[in-house]
């Protein structure tokens, strides 16, 4: 999984430019990336849902959680979410496509 990230952040190695040409995984693969993320943070990782929703910007991972494993994956002043979303947003860029995350209620 972090093998997949990293190629994709510096579009080396297999699946990176082929890939992208192709246009297939690389969604799926940051996608997978943030559900091993989050689940690796959070106490109840079994009731985590993540869906990846299409809209005129690009696409957006929102998460759903339990209320109290919001704090855990939003972390202290946003820290935890802001490297999340910078490391998804690098990938994705690499990509030509635009991604974000949410956390959402």
């Amino acid at each position: 999984m972090l093998k997949k990230l990293l190629s994709l952040l510096t579009g080396g190695g297999s699946g990176g430019a082929e890939s992208v040409a192709r246009g297939d995984g690389g969604l799926r693969d940051l996608e997978g990336f943030v559900d091993y993320v989050v689940r690796s943070l959070v106490d109840f990782p079994d009731e985590v849902k993540l869906e990846m929703v299409e809209n005129d910007e690009g696409c957006t991972i929102q998460i759903r959680c339990r209320k109290e494993d919001i704090g855990k994956i939003v972390g202290k002043r946003g820290k935890t979410i802001m490297a999340i979303r910078s490391l998804v947003s690098g990938a994705a860029g690499r990509q030509r496509k635009r991604v974000s995350v949410e956390v959402l209620d």
